[in-house]
């Protein structure tokens, strides 16, 4: 993208990175995006850096990474620091798998609970409310 210096409004700014204004004052709030100066009589204007530095910040929470974590990651953006930015991603990775593993599990009893559900008739127990009582 070639956006000239310090020429987008908040909301050119917004439109152009594909999130909402309240979301631009949210990072800023956070400290993930710099507030431009506002001119006397004037209103804040916005860069290309700051569309693309949005941009990196919706990637990465896309990836899982908390809004902490991309405030870790931002620090590390000069190119110097490809170890320390393999090693968030190696635990945001074992993260994942760890989620995983549960969703997989609570998918099975699900499953079991459905099926244990259908299967039974004429009782007045539901098995699957039943076993939410007595876990």
């Amino acid at each position: 993208m070639n956006i000239p210096e310090s020429s987008l409004t908040i909301g050119s700014m917004a439109a152009a990175a594909g999130v909402n204004v309240e979301t631009i004052r949210f990072y800023q709030r956070k400290g993930l995006l710099p507030e431009p100066d506002k001119p006397y009589g004037g209103i804040r204007r916005y860069a290309g850096v700051d569309v693309e530095r949005v941009r990196f910040v919706k990637a990465a929470q896309r990836l899982g990474f908390s809004l902490d974590e991309v405030a870790g990651l931002l620090t590390l953006d000069d190119g110097t620091h490809c170890d320390e930015a393999r090693q968030l991603a190696e635990q945001k990775l074992a993260d994942v798998r760890a989620r995983l593993a549960d969703l997989r599990r609570i998918e099975s009893v699900l499953t079991t609970l459905v099926t244990s559900c259908q299967a039974s008739h004429g009782t007045v127990s539901c098995p699957l409310i039943s076993s939410l009582q007595h876990p």
